[in-house]
């Protein structure tokens, strides 16, 4: 059972680059940094994390530029694990991919997009009683409320439905949009970056003084949980290859995107993070609610902030498009191998989209909108998301060792060393985050914790594997 069947061929080189620049850059450089500024209380740490994870994001994404080229189809990281580990593994991860990786980063961007928008729109939350009456509590992992911020969740909610069904009716469309959005996205971005260092009201000291900067332990702990902030910002780099089986010349066109688009991304978030540095000093950061709106808001005065919250509602609303047309795709490939409900691997008759599989995507981002906070489902997001990323680096090694004979245009650089010392770090990451994570449930600094959480929505996909094998077999 193939996956390579999809829909028409129809993404260049530049839409290619659109996408990964588009899916990477939305809310983590918006949002993330405050948190961030506050786990590490260094300026200096606070950008050498920027720099640490972009590293290793690129050494992620050269690793998937070999399976990307190597096997260009529709599907992405699905496609690669039946090849490396099997069915089970590739069920598993086509599950976790739906169930928690994917959608929670849609959910996470869409809260963030909606969030900066109640800067015009004012919308309406209970008061927080009401908020807190309502409780999901789930056993040893937290409690979660629904009721929080009911406004902003409802115009995430409504941003998801509009971009679905934009993606439904044409992937080219969706893709003109992904590209007019992406230009957009880097002009506002860079005109932000411009318009801070030159307005002459930063101080240079702010990239070096700390009042409070942490130490040892505390240091430590603040790095991992600052590089999963960072993790956040940097993920989407791979929702390239999810849709490779409508590249066109993906061998040529799939290693050089991601590298362009990896590489712009980096330079553009460490930028970023210095223009806030210039002119906040990062307690000030640490305690912003929306960092660059407070930023420009120095620059410039609160006309200025009103016209940055505008920017990031548009760059948020193009990572929210990337993130949608490429992820679903891989529900599709499950669907086409009779993995998952049948019809998300049938595509719509007119519109030659995985229609299906789009709209309950859709669903699925929305109740997950509504259970969980920003911080919450991104954490979620990038511990399972560096589960896999792992994984995938030790599957260089088998597929090397199972498949030699298969053509590989591309070839990882400077490969054993860069996958193995890959491998070395996303165990380190997710043994530190796991601790951490814990830890902070058990001492009451976070309601949930949310490394076990992905896990255990993962594990839920073990009997859905099962039930689906069997009714194969059964319809066989």
């Amino acid at each position: 059972m193939s996956t390579q069947s999809s829909p028409a061929t129809k993404i260049g080189f530049w839409s290619a680059v659109a996408v990964i620049i588009g899916s990477i850059i939305g809310s983590g450089v918006f949002m993330k940094p405050a948190s961030m500024a506050g786990q590490l209380g260094s300026p200096v740490w606070l950008t050498l994390i920027w720099v640490i994870a972009g590293i290793f994001s690129l050494l992620g994404a050269l690793i998937y530029a070999e399976l990307g080229a190597m096997m260009p189809e529709t599907g992405g990281i699905y496609v690669y694990f039946r090849k490396m580990f099997g069915e089970f593994t590739a069920s598993l991860y086509g599950w976790s991919a739906f169930s928690v990786i994917n959608t929670a980063a849609v959910a996470a961007i869409a809260f963030v997009c909606a969030s900066y928008a109640d800067y015009f729109i004012d919308l309406p939350r209970f008061d927080s009683v009401t908020e807190h009456a309502f409780v999901w509590h789930l056993p040893f992992i937290g409690d979660l409320y629904p009721l929080e911020n009911a406004g902003v969740k409802s115009l995430a909610i409504v941003m998801v439905v509009l971009l679905t069904w934009l993606n439904y009716r044409s992937l080219k469309a969706g893709d003109a949009f992904q590209l007019i959005s992406t230009v957009l996205k880097m002009a506002v971005i860079a005109a932000l970056i411009v318009g801070i260092f030159f307005s002459g009201k930063g101080d240079w000291h702010h990239f070096i003084d700390a009042t409070a900067p942490k130490e040892g332990g505390a240091l430590m702990s603040g790095i991992i949980a600052a590089l999963t902030g960072a993790f956040f910002a940097y993920d989407g780099w791979v929702n390239i290859t999810f849709i490779a089986g409508e590249i066109k010349q993906p061998q040529r066109n799939i290693p050089k995107s991601l590298f362009t688009g990896v590489i712009a991304c980096v330079i553009v978030y460490v930028l970023v993070n210095q223009a806030y540095l210039y002119v906040l000093p990062v307690e000030a950061i640490a305690g912003s609610s929306l960092v660059a709106s407070d930023a420009i808001a120095v620059a410039f005065g609160t006309t200025g902030q009103a016209i940055v919250a505008s920017m990031i509602v548009i760059c948020t609303l193009g990572a929210l498009n990337g993130n949608i047309m490429a992820t679903t795709r891989i529900t599709y490939a499950m669907g086409r191998d009779r993995l998952f409900a049948a019809r998300t691997g049938k595509e719509h008759p007119r519109f030659h989209t995985p229609g299906f599989a789009l709209w309950l995507h859709a669903a699925w981002i929305s109740l997950l909108i509504i259970s969980g906070s920003f911080d919450m489902l991104a954490d979620m997001m990038v511990f399972m998301s560096w589960v896999v990323y792992g994984m995938g680096a030790v599957g260089i090694f088998l597929l090397r060792k199972k498949m030699p004979e298969l053509a590989r245009p591309y070839k990882i650089w400077m490969h054993p060393v860069t996958t193995i010392l890959f491998i070395l770090f996303a165990a380190f990451f997710l043994i530190v985050t796991l601790y951490n994570d814990i830890n902070n449930y058990m001492h009451d600094r976070q309601p949930v914790v949310n490394s076990l959480l992905g896990v255990l929505i993962t594990a839920a996909g073990i009997p859905v594997y099962y039930y689906y094998k069997a009714k194969r077999k059964k319809q066989s």
